[in-house]
């Protein structure tokens, strides 16, 4: 892909991301029900935690152990803080600890990094012998809202064409098998798996909605670089036209109701 890296901190919106929290909860629900570590548990971070929802599960599944949010958004990290967890803003491409922990949690944060040939291996580096990297990451690459994005910023002669000229999302994540061989040998255990949801939304246009608490954070962020009624002007016209383009890809059902299917990679890796 050519144009800028995207970022792992575009402007986020909690109260927009957690309009469909159960939805975005229950893979991380699903992860943390498969987490084995062997004990003591005395450190676990949530790396990416975005607005905390994971954290009292963490807490409760882990207890007695010093559960961290880590997050570069001060809008998320200030959620998260609601519910008296102690929480640290840091860009977490470049977060370390300041001492090994013993799990390391990640749900729907590290695919809006590049490098995982690297990250991963670092990442791993972090953790106490016996430690744990538990990580979640949509592939969603090939799915219609996310393609539409793109198509839909490229129109030529539109008035958001050149503030989104090469602004990009979250970036494609490896394959499965590229996470196995970059892993398996560091690893005393390693566990993989691809899960696909079917997500039951209601609402207008539910699946722009959707998209904009998550992968459409970048060209909003492009859009809103400007004056105010002019970047409101476009940013109308451009979520216009992109809902136009999307609700034949994701048509009502019989009751109002709209299918998303949703796919995510798993992975639980134990040094």
């Amino acid at each position: 892909m050519s144009g800028p890296a995207p970022s792992a901190n575009p402007g986020w919106d909690p109260e927009q991301y957690l309009r469909f929290g159960d939805e975005r909860l229950r893979p991380a629900l699903d992860l943390i029900a498969r987490l084995r570590h062997p004990g003591p548990t005395r450190r676990v971070v949530d790396l990416g935690c975005g607005a905390g929802n994971a954290l009292p599960i963490l807490a409760a599944r882990f207890p007695g152990a010093e559960v961290t949010g880590v997050d570069g958004s001060a809008a998320m990290l200030a959620r998260a803080a609601r519910a008296g967890f102690r929480v640290e803003q840091a860009d977490i491409a470049a977060w370390a600890p300041t001492e090994p922990v013993d799990v390391i949690f990640s749900n729907a944060a590290l695919h809006w990094l590049t490098g995982h040939e690297t990250l991963f291996p670092r990442l791993l580096g972090c953790l106490a012998p016996g430690g744990v990297l538990a990580v979640q990451m949509p592939a969603m690459d090939a799915a219609p809202f996310r393609t539409l994005q793109y198509e839909v910023a490229a129109r030529e002669g539109q008035p958001w064409t050149e503030r989104l000229r090469g602004v990009r999302s979250a970036p494609p994540i490896l394959a499965p098998e590229t996470y196995y061989d970059l892993l398996a040998g560091r690893t005393a255990a390693l566990d993989l798996w691809l899960t696909e949801y079917i997500h039951v939304l209601r609402g207008p246009d539910p699946v722009v909605q959707w998209a904009l608490g998550s992968s459409l954070r970048p060209f909003l962020d492009a859009l809103d670089d400007g004056p105010a009624a002019e970047a409101t002007d476009v940013r109308a016209a451009f979520l216009a036209a992109y809902a136009e383009a999307v609700r034949p890809r994701y048509p009502p059902r019989a009751d109002g109701a709209v299918l998303l299917p949703f796919r995510r990679l798993f992975i639980l890796a134990r040094v």
